[in-house]
């Protein structure tokens, strides 16, 4: 018998070996050896397979697992099956170009310094660690718990997402549009649990709430215009304001929040966090909000309310947004589903008036056109069939259990909280004796398993204070909290710091 490039070969069984650490099913790391051999050109055509038995006794697996993945395997076209004489690479199977490819990277002679016409590294951000969820007492924000995440409904409706009724979302380029599906979900159910009233045309899909602002900013800033951020604020916004042309200020927030008495005069656009101030989590109360709104109307300045982890709400039912009181259309509303379903998600929402709406997705169009429409579709369904509401309630009674153990540990070990919000949340603001400072705290701590989030990176440069820091609940067992509490007051005491 003849292949494409000569007699039939067969490929010996003990070209194939299983390897630890991979993320998935035996029958999927089997697929994934022999596709990869084929494409690589290592496997050519009308090769032949070690039969199912000789090598599921090479593997140390069961027949039917090397037998299912030679069925997947046909299914893609990479195999063939000819009756009793076995499994062979497909005719048609998919291949690599032949074409020689260098086993080592070509060498980089150009002055990148010279060349690049942006610093975007420059931006100092906090660095967690990727194997966070190794460590056992991991008091690292905005992070998801596997336990409490409804795996098997989630499940469901991707699948009914990649199901052929919902073929066009699955694959259509939606061009600048978003799935009908989902923001009229998002018009009728969310923005009211938020008191906010908004049509379709005035709400836009983003890849999560960070990209929501850095559109927001894009719009609305430039050369000369003056932008104002809470200070402390999150890093993320700072970071793509130092990306801009504009004017960058920072203003010192109290236990209320950002003071509208304190702003400069007449900025162009001013970032809060109204609802849950990041990273204090301080509520700003409606005087105060309708006081920011009158300004704005009188200096003719736009509010940016990123208003997240407003589900987060066990103690006492969160504040209207900020938007919901907005009258004339000055507020530019960010929202998000990464911190309620998963950081991983990437989906979040803009709501403001259609002119800005209107700028906003021609501004995205040009860089993503839209979200992926199967993950759009999926969330639809997951909101509306309910499941939603269902995981917010677990993750407020989790969170409710957790913040009170760590309310008890922190006093315990007398441990100064600098603030913790009204109405819930995942995480407590820390002040450490001034001293301290919590990025070689957090080093220190680090070794012994204990991961913390320094302060500083939240801080306006060059006068940021170096003893907060910030401890969530959101991703550590409630059993483990009391004794990495302990550890953190532990390595402060040690040092004399305490």
């Amino acid at each position: 018998m003849m292949g494409r490039l000569g007699p039939v070969m067969s490929i010996p069984a003990e070209t194939f070996f299983l390897t630890t650490g991979f993320a998935g099913t035996l029958q999927q790391q089997i697929q994934q050896m022999i596709s990869e051999g084929i494409v690589s050109g290592r496997f050519r055509a009308g090769e032949k397979l070690p039969s199912s038995r000789k090598l599921a006794h090479r593997l140390g697996v069961s027949r039917i697992t090397v037998t299912l993945a030679y069925t997947e395997l046909v299914a893609g076209d990479y195999l063939i099956s000819r009756g009793r004489s076995g499994y062979y690479v497909s005719d048609t199977a998919p291949m690599q170009p032949d074409f020689d490819v260098p086993r080592d990277a070509p060498g980089d002679s150009v002055d990148w310094d010279s060349v690049v016409s942006r610093r975007f590294s420059r931006h100092e951000l906090p660095i967690k660690p990727q194997d966070w969820g190794n460590f056992p007492y991991p008091f690292i924000y905005g992070q998801a718990d596997a336990t409490l995440f409804d795996h098997q409904n989630w499940r469901l409706c991707a699948l009914r997402a990649l199901g052929k009724r919902d073929f066009e979302p699955l694959t259509a380029d939606y061009y600048e549009r978003d799935d009908p599906m989902l923001i009229e979900y998002i018009v009728r159910n969310i923005l009211p649990r938020r008191g906010i009233a908004a049509r379709p045309e005035q709400v836009l899909l983003t890849l999560g709430a960070q990209n929501g602002l850095w559109i927001a900013a894009h719009v609305l800033l430039a050369r000369g215009r003056t932008a104002v951020v809470e200070n402390p604020c999150y890093p993320g916004l700072r970071a793509i304001l130092s990306q801009m042309d504009c004017t960058v200020t920072p203003s010192d927030i109290d236990k209320e929040g950002l003071q509208p008495a304190a702003l400069p005069t007449s900025p162009h656009v001013v970032f809060t966090t109204a609802s849950h101030h990041c990273p204090t989590n301080a509520t700003m109360p409606v005087e105060r909000r309708r006081a920011l709104l009158d300004k704005a109307a009188s200096e003719n300045f736009i509010i940016v309310e990123d208003d997240y982890e407003f589900e987060m709400s066990f103690i006492k039912a969160a504040a209207p947004a900020l938007k919901s009181l907005d009258h004339e259309g000055r507020v530019v509303y960010a929202g998000s589903f990464s911190k309620s379903l998963f950081p991983g998600l990437r989906l979040g929402y803009l709501v403001a008036s259609e002119a800005f709406i209107r700028e906003a997705r021609a501004l995205r169009a040009t860089v993503l056109r839209h979200p992926p429409g199967h993950i759009q579709r999926t969330v639809a369904y997951f909101l509306a069939l309910g499941h939603y509401d269902t995981l917010i309630n677990r993750l407020k009674q989790a969170y409710k259990r957790r913040r009170t153990t760590m309310d008890d540990a922190i006093r315990a070990n007398r441990l100064e909280v600098a603030g913790q919000g009204s109405f819930g949340g995942s995480s407590f603001w820390m002040r450490a004796p001034e001293a301290v400072d919590t990025e070689i705290l957090a080093e220190t701590l680090r070794a012994r398993g204990v991961l913390i989030e320094p302060g500083r990176f939240f801080f306006a440069p060059r006068t940021a204070p170096r003893n907060f820091y910030r401890l969530a609940y959101s991703s550590i067992a409630q059993s483990r909290i009391p004794e990495g509490i302990a550890r953190i007051a532990g390595a402060m005491s040690e040092s004399g710091l305490s």
